[in-house]
């Protein structure tokens, strides 16, 4: 299910996070299950008979609602968040909502995939976020995952804070969202990965994740990677473990399928007619949940060297400023396999975030 955001009022287009239409300046509040806005009034909506109320973190530029008989006054999204900054750190909670805005988007992404999501407060290991700020109180904050809590350091949304690291780290690309797909790469590698044969097939393409990860870490800041890390690898740090190449490449696999997926809702396709370089039309899906991982990777080829083109043509660096070679094809094709095989119904995916979700509220740092 995807989503095609409009105004319910005037029928303006609207971007997912919009809490005002910029047009007819109506109250409006995103709906998960239609993916539809919807009209607030009183802080509430009724959609097909139901009523949802408008999420508890509003304030703060969430534009979820919330059905009226769920277990919090939070949404989903802001219920997965396990630890944020205390109330009165006003500083930290203006860089939370920039952060949740992207979480939201790739609940959105990993929901239309078809995954499962089991929140933190629902089993063991289960889904859950600590956004916490390293400039509250003066101490580092490690971007990570660990027994399915990801947590990512709220200074990163600040432009000049991830841009100096990018250079500093020699990244093509450093975004909040790109952290948040690296890391729920992480978690879904255990979630997927349900049987011997997957793990074989795994540690052929990628390596023995058993392997020391600390050693790892040590000899790849030490060393960095190896020269020829192009060769067989999507980036560089995708070098350091068999565990940052899986996350790696599940994260470039959002970023092209979630790219796709704008393009084809957008309307955008490639017309063969107006230049020699093609046969045929190129013409991006929805979704390739059907469709072989060559069909994905052809289009998403064409695409972004035609999205490199139009950055190009305003100055910016690539969009897209990787190169997928033949390994990295291999690779891209397993994560493809392991999630296509995955898909759960909404109603599947909803019994299983919902399934004993506790109400409590998010711890503050």
């Amino acid at each position: 299910m995807t989503s095609q955001p409009r105004c319910p009022h005037c029928r303006h287009f609207v971007y997912l996070d919009t809490l005002q239409c910029p047009n007819c300046e109506a109250e409006i509040g995103y709906h998960i299950p239609t993916r539809e806005f919807f009209g607030l009034r009183h802080g509430q909506a009724v959609v097909d008979g139901q009523t949802w109320y408008t999420c508890s973190n509003r304030e703060w530029a969430c534009n979820w609602l919330v059905w009226e008989n769920a277990p919090a006054g939070r949404c989903f999204s802001c219920r997965l968040t396990r630890r944020r900054p205390a109330a009165d750190d006003t500083v930290a909670l203006d860089k939370l909502a920039k952060t949740e805005e992207a979480k939201r988007r790739l609940l959105l992404q990993l929901a239309d995939l078809g995954l499962p999501i089991v929140g933190w407060d629902v089993e063991k290991g289960g889904l859950g976020f600590d956004l916490i700020s390293s400039l509250s109180d003066g101490k580092p904050v490690t971007i990570g995952h660990a027994n399915g809590i990801i947590t990512i350091d709220l200074a990163e949304s600040l432009d000049d804070r991830r841009e100096a690291l990018r250079v500093r780290l020699g990244e093509p690309y450093r975004t909040i969202l790109g952290h948040l797909r690296h890391e729920v790469g992480h978690y879904y590698q255990n979630v997927l990965l349900t049987d011997d044969e997957l793990w074989a097939r795994c540690r052929e393409l990628f390596g023995d994740e058993r392997t020391s990860y600390r050693d790892a870490l040590k000899r790849h800041y030490k060393l960095g990677a190896p020269s020829d890390w192009h060769e067989a690898f999507i980036s560089e740090y995708a070098t350091m473990h068999p565990w940052e190449d899986f996350a790696e490449t599940f994260a470039h696999y959002l970023h092209i399928t979630g790219t796709l997926q704008t393009a084809a809702v957008i309307g955008i396709h490639l017309d063969a007619s107006v230049t020699n370089l093609r046969d045929t039309d190129v013409v991006p899906l929805e979704s390739y949940e059907n469709e072989p991982i060559q069909r994905l990777l052809t289009d998403w080829e064409w695409l972004s060297q035609a999205f490199n083109r139009i950055n190009r043509s305003m100055g910016f660096g690539d969009l897209y400023p990787f190169t997928i070679v033949t390994p990295v094809r291999h690779k891209l094709a397993f994560v493809h396999d392991i999630v296509t095989r995955a898909p759960l119904s909404p109603g599947q995916q909803y019994m299983l975030a919902m399934a004993g979700a506790g109400a409590g509220e998010p711890e503050s740092s």
